[in-house]
């Protein structure tokens, strides 16, 4: 029952404002590739970008207790750098998608990125209602 539902809240999330996300993201993914010392936030945010693409159906949870000492420490860095400023926009821009009653599936799925953009080394992205993956691939 939730896979159409989540078809038509993704479908209406992309063209009001997940497309215009997720090419941010995608942008700030490749200028920290560039940056080779940043290439970590670089993967986060293109790992960032397809959950703001197609964000309903999915979850971000963290990895457990396998994030580093450098990913606290990266972590640290991307709040007072960047994540302070993400997550601000994260919340001026879900305010008005408040504003009727189709948008606040939207503002609450635009409230849901704030974690993993103030925050985004050790976390991952996994369906809704799954379990953390398992394995060095995770």
């Amino acid at each position: 029952m939730n896979g159409p539902v989540n078809l038509i809240l993704n479908i209406i999330w992309l063209v009001f404002g997940g497309l215009w996300l997720a090419l941010g993201y995608l942008l700030a993914g490749i200028v920290c590739c560039v940056l080779i010392v940043t290439i970590p936030f670089g993967l986060a945010s293109f790992r960032i970008a397809s959950y703001a693409l197609w964000p309903f159906g999915r979850t971000i949870v963290d990895r457990g207790g396998r994030t580093g000492f450098f990913s606290t420490i990266g972590n640290v860095i991307w709040i007072v750098v960047a994540g302070i400023w993400i997550a601000l926009g994260h919340v001026l821009t879900a305010i008005p998608m408040f504003v009727s009653i189709i948008g606040i599936p939207l503002g609450i799925a635009n409230l849901k990125l704030i974690p993993v953009s103030l925050v985004p080394l050790g976390k991952v992205i996994v369906p809704s209602g799954s379990r953390l993956p398992m394995g060095p691939a995770a």
